[in-house]
């Protein structure tokens, strides 16, 4: 989780009460400034607005006590904070992606102050408005992979067999058969991993390859084998989920969920740690 404080050291404000916390980046104009005005932050901290450039920045004023850099690193370590964190997060992100183009900042990206954000805007202006020019009228979408060996068809049981060897024997190739079908299931994940990636070619606009999710992050059973993420035309979202999803259709063990249409996170890049005018942190 990338987290940034724009204060020397990455230190929490010397005497001051509030950061200020950035959620998204957009084209100046009507849309983001209404929006700020009826939707809240995080925790319920008012939005507003700060412009600098042409580019606007959704941002919540937050206290400083409990969004610097060590009491931040505290809320991250706390699943249910987290959670609470995250969901406000991208409450508003996908309210403001929903009215117009926007670049989704990465969780608890907080500055010093509003001078700070308006200097980032100027700084990265030229960045930022390719981005905004690439991602308008695009959705992101999400594709996992998953196998799991336990829902494919399972070899027919070993017929009775003597006590002693025979029974040995049996028990082998029982742990064979259960081996091969593992092994089936994986390659055939794999290869429909390999036919979803020529699948979209001809309908992404860019394509992100993330970390697959294990234990707790992942939403299904089995081994998530690939976790993906496609940036598309959004006239052609429902086109690409119906051929996503159809995929797995009639392949023992394996299975594809799609989500979305998101905001672009996976394509959105937010200011490198060395833009920070005080020296802040990732």
């Amino acid at each position: 989780m990338s987290t940034r404080t724009d204060t020397p050291g990455g230190l929490p404000a010397p005497g001051g009460e509030q950061l200020t916390y950035v959620y998204a980046v957009g084209w100046e104009g009507p849309a983001l400034h209404a929006l700020a005005s009826r939707l809240p932050g995080v925790d319920g901290h008012p939005l507003h607005p700060v412009t600098a450039g042409g580019l606007c920045a959704l941002v919540s004023l937050v206290p400083a006590d409990t969004f610097g850099r060590h009491g931040l690193a505290a809320q991250l370590e706390d699943l249910a904070r987290l959670e609470t964190l995250a969901r406000s997060h991208h409450a508003v992100v996908d309210a403001a992606f929903a009215e117009t183009p926007v670049l989704p900042m990465r969780l608890a990206t907080v500055y010093l102050d509003e001078t700070r954000v308006a200097g980032m805007l100027v700084r990265r202006r030229g960045e930022f408005e390719d981005l905004l020019g690439r991602l308008e009228g695009h959705v992101e979408l999400g594709m996992k992979v998953y196998a799991d060996p336990r829902t494919a068809d399972a070899p027919a049981p070993a017929t009775a067999a003597p006590a002693g060897a025979g029974a040995g024997r049996a028990y082998l190739r029982q742990r064979q058969a259960y081996r091969r079908r593992g092994e089936d299931t994986y390659r055939a994940a794999s290869d429909l991993v390999g036919r979803a990636a020529r699948l979209a070619q001809d309908v992404v606009t860019s394509r992100v390859v993330h970390r697959p999710q294990q234990g707790q992050l992942a939403s299904r059973p089995g081994v998530n084998v690939a976790n993906e993420a496609y940036l598309v035309p959004r006239a052609r979202t429902e086109e690409l989920r119906r051929a996503l999803t159809g995929l797995a259709d009639g392949v023992p063990g394996v299975s594809v969920e799609v989500t979305g249409p998101w905001a672009p996170y996976s394509f959105a890049t937010a200011p490198p740690a060395e833009d920070a005018d005080g020296g802040g942190t990732r």
